[in-house]
C-alpha cells in the first residue's frame, strides 16, 4: 500500500499530455497486440483450463495483466540503471504511464465482471463505490493538499502534523476501498496521485517515508510473497499450468517484438528500439500484488501462483542485464566533430554551457564570462543550466525558460531571476547572449542533461562549479556530476574553483597565471587564456614547464605544443600585459617548487590543463598525492596551496574525439607540420 502511495506521489499525470505521438503509438500497440495474441492462445487452450480460469472475466484479467507495463515497476529499475535522464529512460517512463492508464480501464472492467458473476447488482455497487471514492480523493482530498501547499512558506518544509495525517490517510483510503469492494491498494495509489508531485508536499512525503517503505516494509512484502511460493506444488500439474504458461510467454514475446517494430517504424535507431522493448517488458512488484489478489479471489491456486512468480522473476532477471548491454546512454555524446576552444575560429560565436547548482555559483561564473573577453566579433552564447536534485518526482523535468508556461515557479526561481537581471543589465549589448534552463534529475544522471544540452547546442565549452565545504572537504554529489561530465562530455570542460573572482573595476587589472604543462588539455587552457589576454583589464603570466633534456616527451605532443606556444607568443609579442617564461624541471617536486615560488606574486586566477597528454616526468612522484581526480594533480595542489586565499582556479580539459586518433587537421597543427 505504501509503495503504491509513494509511486503515486512521484507520478506526474500531466506528463501524459506532454507525451508525443511515438509514446502513444508504442503504448497502444504495446498493450493491445500482446493482449489480443494472448487472448487467442487462451481461447485455443480454453478447454484444458480450470473452470474458474476459463471464465470470460478471468481471461480478461489474465491477458490484460500479461500485456500491461506498470510504471511503478520500471521506474526503480531505470533509476538503478542510471537511465532516468536518457532518451530511452524518458520515453519508457512516459510510455509506461500511458500504458498504465490504458491498463487501469481493463483492470476496472475485470473487477466489475468478477463482482457481477455472483450478482449483477454487485458490479453496479462496485462501479458506484469506485466513482464516489475516486471523486472524493481527486475532488476533495486534492483541494486540501493544495491548501496545505499554499499554507507552507516558500522554501520551507510542510509541517510534520500534515505528513503524519496524510500517511495515516493511506490506511484509511485502503480501508474505504476494501469496504466498497475495490482492491484495497487502489486507494493509496489514488491518494498518491492526488498529491502534487515535487516540493514542498510531494518531496517531503517521499523524504519522510521512502526509506522505511523501500528498505523495511517492502522486504517484508517480498517475504510474504515467498511464503505463498512453493515450487514443489507445481510437480504433477504441468497439464493444468501449460495454458497459462503459453498465454504468458506469448504476451511477453509479442510485447517485445511489437514495441521493437513499432518504435523502428517510427524512425528510432534499432538499438534504441531494442532497449525500449526490453525496458517495457520488465515485471515486478505490481505483478506480485495482482497474483496475490488472484489468490484472494480464488481465481488461481498455489501451483499457478508459484509458476507466475517464477516467470516474473525470470523475465526481469534476464532482461535487466540485457538492457545494460544493448543500450549505452552516453553513446550519443561520442561525436567525431571537434568542439573545443582551440579549434573554434576567433571570429565566430562561442557556445558555452554554464552549470549552476545554487546562488553561490552565480557571481563566479558570470564574472568568468565577463573576463573571457566576449566581443561583437566573438560573442558568447551562454546556455545557463540550473541543476536541481530530483526529489518527490519520478520522471526528470527539463524546463526551457524561453517558454514561460513550462514552469509554474519561474517567477520564484532566484537563479532564473538573477540571470534575467544580468541580461537586462547589459542593455542592447549583444556580446553575451543568455538562455536559461532548469533541470530536475538525480545526481547520478545529471550529467546526461548537461551533455545532451551541449550536444544539441553545439557547445565548445562546459563550465562546472567545484565545491568544498568550510572544512575544505569536496562535495561528493558535485564530484559525481563533474566526474561524469569530464568522462562523457561532447566538448571541452572547465571546472571553476571560485574564491572571489571579481569583474575588474575601472583602472584595475586582473592578474592571471597560466601553467602550461603540455598536452591537449594544456593547449585548450592556453587557447582560453589567449582569449582572456585580449581583455585590456587582464594581465597574463604564461609559464611553460619543460622536462630536463626533453626526458619523457611525446614527439607528436611536443610538436603540437611548440606550434601553439609559438603562435601564442607571436600573437601577443606586442602586448606588454602578457609575459611568457619557461621553467626546466626534473620531476614533480621541481614542478611544485616552481609553482610555490610564484605564490609571492598574487594572481586572481590560475589557469591550467587537467591531465591529458602531460609529460609524466613533470608529475613524477605526485600522482599518489592527489585526492581530487576531477581537478588533476596540479589543479588539486593549486586548490590546496591557495586554501584560505581569494585566488580562483580554472582547470580545463579538452574534448576527446571518440574513436579517432588526433590528426593534424587544424590550422595550428598545419602550422606545426611545416616546421615553424
Amino acid at each position: 500500500m505504501y509503495f503504491l502511495f509513494i509511486s503515486g506521489v512521484k507520478t506526474d499525470l500531466s506528463q501524459i499530455k506532454k507525451a508525443g505521438k511515438k509514446q502513444w503509438y508504442i503504448a497502444i500497440f504495446g498493450v493491445s497486440i500482446p493482449m489480443l495474441c494472448s487472448l487467442f492462445i487462451g481461447i485455443g487452450v480454453r478447454k484444458s483450463m480450470k473452470k474458474e480460469l476459463s471464465k470470460a472475466s478471468s481471461m480478461l484479467g489474465l491477458t490484460s495483466e500479461f500485456a500491461i507495463t506498470a510504471f511503478p515497476v520500471i521506474y526503480p529499475i531505470i533509476r538503478e540503471l542510471n537511465l532516468l535522464s536518457s532518451e530511452i529512460g524518458r520515453m519508457a517512463l512516459s510510455t509506461a504511464l500511458i500504458s498504465d492508464v490504458i491498463g487501469i480501464q481493463f483492470i476496472v472492467a475485470f473487477e466489475a465482471a468478477k463482482q457481477g458473476e455472483e450478482k449483477s447488482m454487485y458490479a453496479l455497487w462496485f462501479l458506484i463505490s469506485l466513482f464516489l471514492i475516486g471523486a472524493s480523493i481527486f475532488g476533495g482530498v486534492r483541494r486540501i493538499m493544495i491548501l496545505i501547499i499554499n499554507a507552507t512558506p516558500e522554501g520551507k518544509s510542510v509541517e510534520q502534523i500534515y505528513v503524519v495525517f496524510i500517511l495515516l490517510g493511506v490506511l484509511v483510503s485502503g480501508f474505504l476501498c476494501d469496504l466498497g469492494g475495490i482492491e484495497l491498494t487502489n486507494g493509496p495509489l489514488w491518494l498518491g496521485l492526488a498529491i502534487p508531485d515535487g516540493p514542498p508536499l510531494g518531496s517531503t512525503l517521499v523524504e519522510k517515508s521512502e526509506t522505511i517503505v523501500m528498505d523495511i516494509l517492502m522486504p517484508f512484502s517480498f517475504a510474504y510473497v515467498g511464503f505463498f511460493t512453493d515450487i514443489s506444488s507445481m510437480y504433477g500439474h504441468w497439464s493444468q499450468l501449460r495454458p497459462i504458461f503459453l498465454m504468458a510467454v506469448t504476451a511477453y514475446v509479442v510485447k517485445i517484438v511489437t514495441v521493437l517494430f513499432t518504435a523502428y517504424f517510427l524512425n528510432m535507431p534499432f538499438r534504441d528500439c531494442l532497449a525500449l522493448s526490453l525496458v517495457l517488458s520488465l515485471r515486478g512488484e505490481i505483478e506480485f500484488l495482482i497474483f496475490i489478489h488472484w489468490l484472494d479471489l480464488k481465481m488461481i491456486t498455489r501451483p499457478y501462483f508459484t509458476m507466475l512468480i517464477l516467470m516474473t522473476i525470470g523475465v526481469t532477471a534476464i532482461v535487466t542485464p540485457l538492457i545494460s548491454i544493448v543500450y549505452d546512454p552516453t553513446r550519443p555524446y561520442m561525436i567525431h566533430t571537434r568542439r573545443n576552444i582551440q579549434h573554434t575560429a576567433s571570429n565566430t560565436e562561442l557556445h558555452v554551457i554554464a552549470c549552476i547548482h545554487d546562488e553561490e555559483n552565480m557571481p563566479g561564473i558570470i564574472n568568468l564570462l565577463e573576463v573571457s573577453n566576449p566581443t561583437t566579433h566573438t560573442p558568447f552564447f551562454v546556455h545557463a543550466l540550473h541543476l536541481m536534485k530530483l526529489v518527490g518526482r519520478a520522471a526528470p523535468v527539463f524546463i526551457d525558460h524561453k517558454d514561460e508556461q513550462e514552469s509554474d515557479n519561474t517567477n520564484q526561481n532566484p537563479i532564473h531571476n538573477a540571470l534575467k537581471l544580468f541580461q537586462q543589465g547589459r542593455g542592447e549589448d549583444n556580446m553575451i547572449k543568455l538562455h536559461s534552463y532548469t533541470s530536475y534529475s538525480p545526481k547520478r544522471t545529471m550529467y546526461q542533461d548537461i551533455c545532451k544540452l551541449a550536444l544539441e547546442k553545439k557547445a565548445s565549452l562546459i563550465i562546472l562549479p567545484f565545491y568544498k565545504d568550510e572544512f575544505e572537504r569536496p562535495s561528493t554529489s558535485t564530484q559525481v556530476v563533474n566526474s561524469n561530465v569530464l568522462k562523457h562530455a561532447p566538448c571541452s570542460v572547465a571546472i571553476l574553483v571560485d574564491r572571489g573572482l571579481a569583474v575588474p573595476m575601472r583602472q584595475s587589472i586582473h592578474h592571471f597565471a597560466l601553467l602550461f604543462t603540455g598536452g591537449a588539455d594544456a593547449r585548450e587552457a592556453l587557447s582560453y587564456a589567449d582569449r582572456m589576454a585580449a581583455n585590456p583589464d587582464v594581465s597574463l603570466t604564461a609559464v611553460r614547464f619543460l622536462s630536463h633534456n626533453g626526458e619523457g616527451d611525446n614527439e607528436m605532443e611536443k610538436k603540437l605544443d611548440d606550434g601553439l606556444v609559438t603562435w601564442f607568443w607571436v600573437k601577443n609579442e606586442g602586448n606588454d600585459k602578457v609575459m611568457y617564461k619557461e621553467v626546466i624541471v626534473k620531476n614533480g617536486e621541481d614542478t611544485i617548487a616552481a609553482i610555490q615560488a610564484m605564490k609571492n606574486e598574487f594572481f586572481h586566477l590560475w589557469i591550467l590543463g587537467r591531465n591529458q597528454g602531460v609529460n609524466p616526468v613533470l608529475l613524477q612522484g605526485l600522482t599518489d598525492w592527489s585526492d581530487e581526480n576531477e581537478l588533476g594533480v596540479i589543479g588539486d595542489f593549486l586548490v590546496s596551496m591557495n586554501s584560505g586565499s581569494t585566488s580562483s582556479v580554472l582547470v580545463v580539459k579538452q574534448q576527446i574525439l571518440r574513436g579517432q586518433e588526433p590528426s593534424c587537421i587544424s590550422f595550428l597543427e598545419k602550422f606545426t607540420s611545416c616546421g615553424l
